[in-house]
C-alpha cells in the first residue's frame, strides 16, 4: 500500500498499523496517539497519513475554533485533493464512470447530518453539514441530495479527473463490467477532533469502492458504521471494507467498548477482531478503526488478511497473528 509521506512536522504517526502503513495520523504538540493528552488540550486524528487533513484541523482547534469546524475543514483539504483517488476530486468512479461521494458530520450534541450517492459537489461534508444544520432530517441520497446542494449554494462541479478517467477505461478492457472487492486502496477518510472546551467532532468522506454498481453505498455515510460521536465516551471512525464496518454497526460498537471500560486501542483491537473472526477464511478486504476518548487517549487497529498476518502495537509490540486468532 502506497501513502504519501507526511508533507509537515506537526503531523506524527503511530498506533496500530496494516504492515508499514500508518492507520493513524495524528496532530497535538509533544504527543503521540495511545496516550493520555492533558485535559483542556485539544486533538485530532484521522485515518491513515493525511497529514494535511490534521494539520488543518489542529490550525482550527489550536487558533479556539470548535471540534465541528475542525472536522469539517480537515478533511476538505483531502476532499480538494485531485491526486487522492478515494475521496472528493478525483475520486475513482462507479462502474459507469460517474464519482459519486458519501459523507458524514456529527458533534458532541448527537446532531448528524449526511449525503449519499452526491454527484457533482466536491465537498460532501459540508452538504453533509448543512443538511444537519438547515434541514429537519439527518440523511439526504442521491438527486435528492444534488438538489439540496444546488439550493445551499454550492459550486458544481466535473469530479472525474483524467487520471481517474483514463483508469477506468482500463478497468473496463478487462473487468467484464463486474464490481471487485479491494480493487484498490479504501483509503476513506474518517477525521475526530476533541476541542479546547472538551467537545467532540467527527467527519467521514469518501467516494467508496472503485467500478462499484452504481447506488452502492458504504459506511462512511451512515451514522453508527462509518462514524459515531459520544459526548460521554468518545468518537470513532472507520476504513476499509464497508460492508463489513455496516454489519456491525463498526464505531457503535467501538464507543460502546470505550464505554465498558476498554482504551481506544483496545477497543479499535476488540472491534476488528470481531469481524475477523466473522470472516475467517476471507482474505479479499481490510478493516480498520480509530477511536479518541473524552480524555484525550487515541488509539487504532487495522487488519488485511491478505497483506500482513502481523500486527503491531502503539509501542511497535507483535501483537497475536491473525491466523492464530482466527482458529482460536
Amino acid at each position: 500500500m502506497h501513502r504519501r509521506k507526511f508533507l509537515k512536522n506537526s503531523a506524527l504517526t503511530s498506533a496500530a498499523v496494516l504492515g508499514t502503513a500508518p492507520l493513524i495520523s495524528c496532530a497535538e504538540t509533544g504527543t503521540k496517539t495511545s496516550q493520555k493528552i492533558s485535559p483542556g488540550r485539544p486533538v485530532t486524528i484521522c485515518t491513515w497519513d493525511f497529514g494535511n487533513a490534521t494539520e488543518k484541523a489542529w490550525s482550527v482547534l489550536n487558533t479556539g475554533g470548535s471540534a465541528l469546524d475542525a472536522a469539517e475543514q480537515g478533511v476538505m483539504v483531502e476532499e480538494a485533493d485531485p491526486e487522492n483517488q478515494t475521496v472528493g476530486l478525483g475520486g475513482r468512479p462507479d462502474r459507469d464512470g460517474i464519482v459519486t461521494l458519501d459523507a458524514c458530520i456529527m458533534d458532541s450534541k448527537s446532531n448528524c447530518g449526511a449525503v449519499m450517492g452526491l454527484e457533482g459537489y466536491v465537498h460532501a461534508v459540508s452538504v453533509a453539514r448543512r443538511v444537519m444544520e438547515e434541514t429537519p432530517h439527518v440523511i439526504l441520497a442521491g438527486d435528492g441530495a444534488s438538489q439540496f446542494a444546488a439550493e445551499q449554494g454550492f459550486s458544481r462541479t466535473d469530479l472525474l479527473t483524467e487520471r481517474s478517467r483514463q483508469e477506468w477505461m482500463e478497468w473496463k478492457k478487462t473487468s467484464k463490467y463486474t464490481p471487485v472487492i479491494n480493487i484498490e486502496n479504501h483509503d476513506t477518510i474518517g477525521l475526530l477532533t476533541l476541542d479546547a472546551k472538551g467537545d467532540l467532532a467527527g467527519a467521514c468522506t469518501t467516494s467508496g469502492m472503485a467500478y462499484k454498481l452504481r447506488g452502492r453505498v458504504g459506511d462512511s455515510p451512515v451514522i453508527g458504521a462509518g462514524l459515531y460521536v459520544d459526548p460521554e465516551v468518545g468518537a470513532a471512525t472507520a476504513t476499509g471494507m464497508g460492508e463489513e464496518v455496516v454489519r456491525t454497526v463498526g464505531s457503535f460498537l467501538i464507543v460502546e467498548l470505550m464505554r465498558q471500560g476498554k482504551s481506544p486501542e483496545e477497543a479499535c483491537r476488540e472491534g476488528v477482531h470481531r469481524i475477523m473472526k466473522k470472516n475467517a477464511g476471507r482474505t479479499d478486504f481490510q478493516i480498520g478503526f480509530i477511536a479518541l476518548n473524552t480524555r484525550g487517549e487515541t488509539g487504532g487497529y487495522c487488519i488485511h488478511p491478505g497483506f500482513s498476518y502481523r500486527q503491531y502495537d502503539s509501542k511497535g509490540h507483535r501483537n497475536t497473528p491473525v491466523e492464530s486468532y482466527l482458529k482460536s
